[in-house]
């Protein structure tokens, strides 16, 4: 039988590997506190489940693949409030089925895989699926490094011009996976001139913004032109809703008219249920506000253990990340597979990237009952 190449050469997605890791050792009968997903476990907020529940009555036939007006509304509301910008919810809000497929897929709608020319750029270390979504796509990969001396924000200055031209797709992703740096708003205005000299589209996912522990992070959006952008936001992490699979894409008219060509096909939509749901968890920000707090508390404990025993932290004020330096001689992997072995489970450095080979990356989404318990075995164990 003859089965995709393109996914005989890249093999498992690499959080699979780490799920397998992780199985093997709970085999053992080893208790796991997972540091290694970003899956929030502290639990949905009981009045958004109560709107899921009572919208399940509303439900009838297939979700359509333009949304609720009522969803889509909230989002352009929410967008306003929170980074001032005025959007037409009818023709620049897409819904999507969470942000995961959405940045998988949107390579095949900008992506000629008959024309070898086209080039998706994306920064390393960094989130691997608008990398592979763009390989299915049939397009070629560049990867733009991400480096401490530079707050890891890629250098766009340092992209000759025939990379330029031959570019489909600019990826970034601020606050960032895995390092947890916030992009300046200069960065996004310095792509948008770019993108508009050199004809190709800026795709941002800002999954994190709601994540911060300094200042509130920019979005994109907030660029003087915004004709050839594409933001992809998800309530995954701000409502803790991964169980929901609910996120938004934003953009302008022209490339909204595409992606609701293309959704249909795929189906894609998120239940109407969901998109109700999403409706109460936007309209409110007090739940996040206590998240916030919530992950801040995390974030200290968890921070303070690791540096205490040599770690470096060498990430940002954003997300629900922290992205640690490994001290000594031992690899990134070598330091997860020793924790795994004591039942804590991080995601080595290099999962994002061939530069992340000496960091590891700790998730923010166990209960904090169980990151106080993780410390205690950490100060045993690191």
């Amino acid at each position: 039988m003859k089965f995709s190449s393109t996914l005989q050469e890249l093999g498992k997605y690499p959080f699979s590997e780490i799920n397998e890791a992780k199985d093997r050792v709970r085999e053992k009968g080893i208790n796991l506190i997972d540091f290694s997903i970003g899956d929030p476990q502290e639990g949905v907020e009981s009045f958004i489940q109560e709107e899921l529940t009572a919208s399940i009555q509303k439900a009838r036939g297939y979700p359509k693949a333009s949304g609720l007006p009522e969803f889509r509304s909230q989002v352009a509301s929410w967008i306003a409030w929170r980074f001032g910008v005025e959007v037409d919810s009818d023709s620049e809000v897409i819904p999507t089925f969470g942000a995961k497929e959405a940045i998988f897929s949107f390579a095949q709608t900008v992506v000629n895989p008959n024309d070898k020319k086209d080039l998706v750029l994306v920064t390393e270390p960094g989130y691997p699926v608008a990398s592979r979504g763009a390989r299915f796509a049939g397009a070629e990969v560049i990867q733009l490094p991400l480096k401490r001396d530079n707050y890891f924000l890629p250098d766009l200055d340092s992209v000759r011009n025939d990379v330029w031209n031959r570019t489909a797709v600019l990826w970034l992703n601020y606050p960032n996976n895995p390092t947890g740096a916030c992009a300046p708003l200069s960065l996004y205005e310095k792509a948008s001139r770019l993108a508009e000299k050199h004809n190709f589209l800026i795709a941002s996912d800002e999954a994190y913004t709601e994540l911060y522990f300094a200042e509130p992070p920019c979005s994109a959006l907030q660029v003087k032109d915004r004709k050839r952008l594409v933001i992809f936001n998800s309530l995954s992490k701000r409502s803790s809703m991964t169980s929901y699979r609910i996120g938004f894409i934003v953009c302008s008219p022209e490339i909204a008219e595409v992606l609701k060509t293309y959704r249909p096909t795929v189906g894609t939509a998120p239940q109407e249920f969901v998109q109700y749901a999403a409706v109460a968890a936007l309209r409110d920000e007090n739940h996040v506000e206590e998240a916030r707090r919530r992950y801040a508390r995390k974030r200290e404990l968890l921070r303070n253990v690791f540096i205490q025993s040599g770690f470096h932290d060498s990430g940002g004020s954003a997300t629900m990340f922290l992205w640690l330096k490994t001290p000594g001689e031992e690899t990134a992997s070598q330091v997860a597979l020793r924790l795994l072995e004591h039942g804590i489970a991080v995601a080595p450095g290099n999962t994002f990237g061939p530069s992340g080979k000496n960091y590891i990356r700790v998730a923010l989404a166990p209960t904090e009952t169980e990151c106080i318990h993780a410390v205690k075995i950490l100060e045993d164990v690191l």
